[in-house]
Order: structure tokens, then C-alpha cells, then sequence
């Protein structure tokens, strides 16, 4: 019998549709579901659907991964991916025959998709130095694989996305017999121009470590010549055409522009932190809870709030940042859940483009207390979430008016309120953040305040 292990992580828009696919197989008696530490209704949906769940032991694929095999109680093994929807019909047959029928004991799918940039920059000229033996793979980076438990217990997993290049040459290194199979045709996000430098790194560096470790004679100082110049021109021909490109930049405030969150500040300066650590604590829908924090600012004038957002310092480097990215092209702005006539102020203290935030009510200039959250916040047929109040709706509204695509947007944030708009930008970066599920979904972890250091990402 078969296994199919799934890992997961805030996958609930797909998540029921691939149990359920796994589960439509005969010989397919276990759905294993590794989770890290989801915070939308992944869980309760994979556990619906009649899949068993299992909490990862540490974020990040690889961990999954072995976590779920040994935790698997069937010999064959299938993996697939949690976003994915639909599978081509044959999936898991198609992969587990080989196994069956013991012409190999450990298979790669291939298929035909929207992307691959990585696999045809990156991931096959190194392997044609490196290991030529592996260069006929079509797809050497497909996460959906098929293998025997035996021996993938026996591998040690790569956190980053050399994990899946990285049980290819583990697999041939020990000798195991390796079948590529074609499944069909597989649609899935792909990753802007921009980001691929994280992906081919880590790919990269994967392969030379691996190759390294083995003595190759061809690991060299002439052929790690070739891979930079490979790079070189690489970085240079993307860097080229993305200056074409209409893109964006969107930037949270709190804790990330600003150094300080507005409303902490507020409730220093008027003595309200335990009141609003108790909104905090008690409520737990967003909408309820943003409209009780503005009540706590009712009878303030405008003046006051004004020079509370002046006392806080603007993160180091930001202006010259911000100036430097408008001159390369890019529209940049404020996505935040704070208040309109904060994000508004620091907008065009910094000479940004936009500001998209809660809209505080004020009568003579004096804070009423009431915070309208404007529609472009909420919930539509065209959302790529489906949370009923999210940044990333903000983020697509700002963005179809100024006919640019996701992909090439950038997302800056540093809390958990960010995470989606970060996840589906071209470009999510993780902003001086203690947020364990920011850093895993972000493209760059970037932990250091001054700005100017973001410049190397915007091409």
C-alpha cells in the first residue's frame, strides 16, 4: 500500500481538493498531512477530508518531509504539493508503477507548466559540470516524487529549495535506481525575474556542496570560473529586462518604516497601554477589534496625533531608499492597518506614491473615535485569499490601478498581518521580524534597520 504526504503550510484554499485527490487512489491507504504550524483552517480541513495530521518538528520543507516519512507506516511513499489544484488525473499511479513493478525504487515526475526559469538557468548547466549523469532529467527540481521509505530515511533534508535537487543526487550517489515520469500538465505560481536569485543560490549551492563532498575532479577553480561568469551574465540580462518592467513596491508602516507602532506610542504618551493590551488579549476578530483600538483616540485633535507620528523616528535610510528605488522606475507606497492620517503624513514626509489605510473619523479636527476600513481592505471574487480583511486586497487594488502585476511587486513588512501580502508578491521581504512563519514564507530575511540595503533588491 501507498502513503501520499503532503506538507503544508496556510494551504486551505487547496488543501481539501489534494486529500481528497489522494484518497481517490486504491492503493493509497494513508494521507499524511505534516503541517508547520499553519494559522489559517489548513488543519481542520485536512483533518476533514480524512487525512491524518502531524505538526512538523521545524519549519521548512525538509523538515516536513522527514518528518512524514517517518512517520508513515507504508514502504511506498508519494509526496505532493499542498498548492496545487488540480493534479493531472494519473498522478500517484503514474509515479508509483515504476516502484511496483520494481523497475526503479525512487521516481521524478515531469510535466508541462508555466515556469522552470531556475531549472534551465541554474539547476541543469550545473549538473552538466557537476553530475552529467543527472543532466537528462527534464524537471530535476519536481517536488511530486515517489520513493521507497527505506532509503528516503536514510537522507538528511536541505531546508531551502535545494531540497528537492538535493534527494536527486543523494538518491544517485547511493546507487538507487531513478525513473523520470511524465504526469501532465501542472499550473502553479511562478516567481518573477527578481526572485529567482534566492532560488538559484540555493540550488546552486546544494549542488556544489554535494559535489564537493565527494571529491568530483571536475570541482575546480577553472569551472567555478565558468559558474561565475554563468552568473554574471544571468544577473545581467535579468537586470536588463526588469528595468522595463512596470513594478511596485509596497511598504508596511509600523515597526518597519516608522521604528515604533503609532498606536504603542499613543498609548505611552495618554496612558491607555493597558486598555489596549486588553482589546488585544479579549478580541480576536480583526474588524471588532481595530474599531474598539480607535476608540481610545475619541477627543484627540489631529494636531496632537500629527506630532506623535513626528516623535517617532523614521527607520535609518529610508528616504534616500525610497528616492533611489522612484529613480529605478518603481511606484512606491504604504499598505497599512493603521490610520489614514499617519500613513498619509509619513507618505509625504517620504515622497511616496500611495498610502492605503483604516480611515479615522474626525469632527472640527477632534478624533470621533470611529475608524471606517475602507472597501479596497475587504474580501472579493478577484482576492487571492481568503481572509475577509487583508492587506493583500489592498495590495491588488493599488496595483490594477496602476496596471502592474503582482509578480512584479516587492512587500515589506515585519509582522504576521503581512504574511499574505508577502506571499504573493513577486518579491516578499521579512523586515527585522521575530515572526518564525514571516521569515519561512518571505524570499529574503533582511534583519538589519538601516534601508539602504534593500537597494540591492530592487533591480
Amino acid at each position: 500500500m501507498i502513503t501520499v504526504i503532503i506538507p503544508t503550510l496556510n494551504e486551505e484554499e487547496n488543501i481539501g481538493s489534494v486529500v481528497s485527490f489522494a484518497k481517490s487512489f486504491k492503493n493509497v491507504s494513508e494521507v499524511l498531512v505534516v503541517d508547520d504550524k499553519s494559522i489559517d483552517n489548513t488543519v481542520p480541513i485536512a483533518l476533514n477530508g480524512g487525512a491524518k495530521v502531524i505538526t512538523s518538528t521545524k519549519l521548512g520543507k525538509g523538515a516536513s518531509m522527514k518528518d512524514g516519512i517517518l512517520y508513515a507506516s507504508n514502504e511506498i511513499l508519494v509526496f505532493l504539493d499542498g498548492d496545487i489544484d488540480p493534479y493531472p488525473e494519473d498522478t500517484i499511479n503514474l509515479l508509483t508503477e515504476p516502484i511496483l513493478t520494481k523497475r526503479a525504487d525512487f521516481v521524478k515526475s515531469k510535466f508541462n507548466r508555466n515556469a522552470g526559469r531556475v531549472t534551465e538557468l541554474t539547476a541543469k548547466p550545473l549538473l552538466s559540470i557537476f553530475f552529467p549523469e543527472l543532466h537528462r532529467f527534464a524537471q530535476p527540481l519536481s517536488g511530486m516524487i515517489a520513493g521507497k521509505k527505506s532509503l528516503l530515511s536514510q537522507l538528511d533534508f536541505r531546508e531551502d529549495y535545494g531540497v528537492d535537487i538535493g534527494i536527486l543526487i543523494d538518491m544517485h550517489i547511493l546507487n538507487v535506481p531513478i525513473e523520470e515520469v511524465e504526469i501532465g500538465y501542472i499550473e502553479n505560481k511562478s516567481k518573477p525575474l527578481h526572485a529567482l536569485g534566492k532560488m538559484g543560490r540555493e540550488v546552486a549551492q546544494t549542488i556544489i556542496i554535494k559535489a564537493s563532498s565527494l571529491k568530483k575532479p571536475n570541482l575546480n577553480f577553472e569551472e567555478l570560473g565558468i559558474l561565475h561568469e554563468i552568473r554574471s551574465q544571468m544577473d545581467f540580462a535579468l537586470n536588463h529586462h526588469y528595468s522595463h518592467l512596470n513594478k511596485l513596491i509596497a511598504y508596511d508602516m509600523d515597526n518597519t518604516l516608522l521604528t515604533k507602532r503609532f498606536i504603542d506610542t499613543c498609548a505611552e504618551k495618554f496612558n491607555f497601554k493597558e486598555k489596549l493590551m486588553n482589546i488585544r488579549l479579549s478580541e480576536n476578530e480583526e474588524i471588532l477589534r481595530t474599531k474598539q483600538i480607535a476608540t481610545l483616540l475619541k477627543g484627540i485633535q489631529i494636531n496632537t496625533l500629527l506630532e506623535i507620528a513626528d516623535s517617532i523616528e523614521i527607520a535609518p535610510g529610508a528616504k534616500k531608499t525610497i528616492e533611489q528605488q522612484k529613480k529605478k522606475g518603481y511606484i512606491v507606497g504604504i499598505i497599512s492597518d493603521s490610520y489614514d492620517c499617519i500613513s498619509n503624513h509619513i507618505k509625504n514626509k517620504l515622497s511616496m506614491d500611495f498610502a492605503l489605510s483604516n480611515e479615522l473619523e474626525f469632527s472640527k479636527s477632534v478624533c470621533t473615535g470611529e475608524v471606517k476600513i475602507p472597501s479596497f481592505f475587504f474580501n472579493n471574487s478577484s482576492s487571492l485569499c481568503k481572509h475577509t480583511v487583508c492587506k493583500t486586497n489592498a495590495l491588488q487594488n493599488i496595483i490594477s490601478k496602476y496596471n502592474i502585476q503582482i509578480e512584479n511587486c516587492i512587500a515589506i513588512g515585519d509582522s504576521w498581518n503581512d504574511l499574505c501580502m508577502i506571499k504573493n508578491s513577486g518579491l516578499g521581504i521579512a523586515y527585522c521580524t521575530k515572526e518564525e512563519i514571516l521569515k519561512h514564507h518571505a524570499d529574503i530575511e533582511y534583519n538589519t534597520i538601516d534601508f539602504t540595503g534593500l537597494l540591492k533588491f530592487t533591480l
